[in-house]
Parts: structure tokens; C-alpha cells; sequence
């Protein structure tokens, strides 16, 4: 009876989800129908330009090897870019918003570099960094960098001080007042700022493969647009779009996972 009880709620659960995503499962072959309408049988859009849905599945299939090690290429810089960015922005963040003198220092730093398009410092980081790997992983840091230590400055400058005085009436120590008050309350815009910079991570990582990393999905449209071999460049969009969706997707996860406490945020 248990194993019944568990199975139908297991399913319930699956059913109530696929029901949810039933608009867009019967919209799905009415899109790709209208889709190879307009391209391979009526033209409206032209061809190569516009790429019917069989030459994409055509390019999956074959170049598949290819786009698969673009793709681990373009994970292991954004990985890199996106760790570095991250805890230095939140340790900046968290010393900015304890400390007054750190943040005397650093905030105009931080008000003068920040708003900088990190794609607009290419062309210095080509020539200050030995390589076009290490140039790329520092722009992809420094536009997840701003994010996270503005929104993690901001979370524990918004913490009420009356939950470190009571702490310290209880005889709370300055390590336990960081590691046990101002970063667990500061967590749910330490994720906003995670967003935040991921999303900017993906646009540098295309452009830094583009200019000068020569491998990864950028660099594959780079080339699909070179030889004028659309079906590969719509495939590469693809992949990308799906890597983000699915990165993002992961964020929005360890942020449930974590913050189980808080109920009504935003989800993806």
C-alpha cells in the first residue's frame, strides 16, 4: 500500500508537469511545420540564409563531435571566468559592506570600472595577458564581478542591525557575526547577482571566442558564418541557447536547494 501511495503521488506530480508544458508541446510541430513551410517549400525566407528544420537535424547528427567539443571548451572558460568572478565579487562585496575603511577605498574603484562593457577592455587584455585564454577568462571574471559584489554588498548593508546586537548580547564573536548573520542574510542577493553576472558571462564568452580564443561555441559560429554554412551556424545557436537556459536553470536550483526557506521568489 505505501509503494502504491508513493507511486501515485510520484506520478501525480509528472502528470500535473506535463500538463503544464501541454500548450507548448501541441504548439511544437505547428511551429516546425510553419517553419519548413517558409523555408524549404515555399521560400519566403530563403535558403541557405534560412535554414529548414531537416538541415539542422542534418548538422546535429553529422558535426556532432564538433559541436560537442566547442561546447566542453566553452564550459571549462565560462566555468573558470565565472568562479573567479564570483568569489572575488563576493568577498569585495562582503568587505565593502562590513568594513567603512575598505569601502572608502574600493568603492570608487568599483563606481569608476564597474559600468565598463568588459567587451570594451578586449583589446587591452590581448595585450597585457600572455595569452588569449587568460585574457578571456579575466574579461568573463570582471563582467560577473560587478553583479555579485553589488548585490552582495548591498545585502548585507540592507541586514537590520538589531540581529547583530542581539548576537553580540548573546556573546557573539565578529567570525560568527560574518560567517553566521551578514552571509546567510545577504544569500538571497548573492543569487541575484549570480543572475545577474551570469547572463552578462555568456555575451563576453561569445565575443572573447570570436576575437581570440580558437576553439568554442563562438569560435564555431565564427567559422559556420566564414564559410557561409548557416545550418551550423543555427546549430551552434542552439547549443548555446540551451547551454545558458541550462546553466541558468542549475543556478535557480542550488538557489531552491539552499534557500529553502524562502518561498515566493522568482523561478525560472
Amino acid at each position: 500500500m505505501l509503494l502504491l501511495a508513493l507511486s501515485y503521488r510520484y506520478w501525480r506530480a509528472r502528470g500535473a508537469r506535463v500538463l503544464h508544458a501541454g500548450k507548448w508541446l501541441a504548439l511544437l510541430p505547428v511551429l516546425f511545420a510553419v517553419w519548413e513551410g517558409l523555408t524549404a517549400k515555399t521560400a519566403v525566407l530563403p535558403v541557405p540564409f534560412f535554414a529548414p528544420p531537416q538541415a539542422l537535424i542534418e548538422v546535429l547528427h553529422d558535426d556532432w563531435p564538433r559541436l560537442l567539443d566547442s561546447l566542453l571548451h566553452s564550459l571549462g572558460l565560462l566555468g573558470l571566468g565565472v568562479l573567479l568572478g564570483t568569489s572575488s565579487g563576493f568577498i569585495t562585496g562582503l568587505a565593502i559592506g562590513w568594513s567603512q575603511r575598505i569601502g572608502y577605498w574600493v568603492h570608487p574603484v568599483l563606481r569608476l570600472l564597474g559600468p565598463v562593457p568588459s567587451t570594451a577592455l578586449l583589446p587591452l587584455c590581448l595585450f597585457i595577458f600572455p595569452s588569449s585564454f587568460g585574457a578571456s577568462v579575466f574579461l568573463i571574471a570582471l563582467s560577473t564581478w560587478f553583479p555579485v559584489t553589488v548585490l552582495t554588498w548591498s545585502g548585507v548593508m540592507g541586514i537590520d542591525k538589531a540581529w547583530y546586537d542581539v548576537a553580540r548580547t548573546l556573546g557573539a564573536s565578529q567570525r560568527f557575526l560574518i560567517l553566521r548573520v551578514a552571509i546567510p542574510a545577504a544569500l538571497p542577493n548573492v543569487f541575484v547577482g549570480l543572475f545577474m553576472g551570469l547572463g552578462a558571462s555568456f555575451s563576453v564568452l561569445i565575443v572573447a571566442e570570436m576575437v581570440g580564443v580558437k576553439s568554442g561555441i563562438g569560435f564555431y559560429l565564427q567559422w559556420a558564418q566564414g564559410w557561409a554554412a548557416y545550418p551550423n551556424m543555427y546549430a551552434a545557436l542552439l547549443v548555446m541557447a540551451l547551454l545558458c537556459s541550462g546553466l541558468i536553470s542549475g543556478l535557480f536550483m542550488l538557489r531552491d536547494r539552499l534557500l529553502s526557506w524562502q518561498r515566493g521568489g522568482m523561478q525560472w
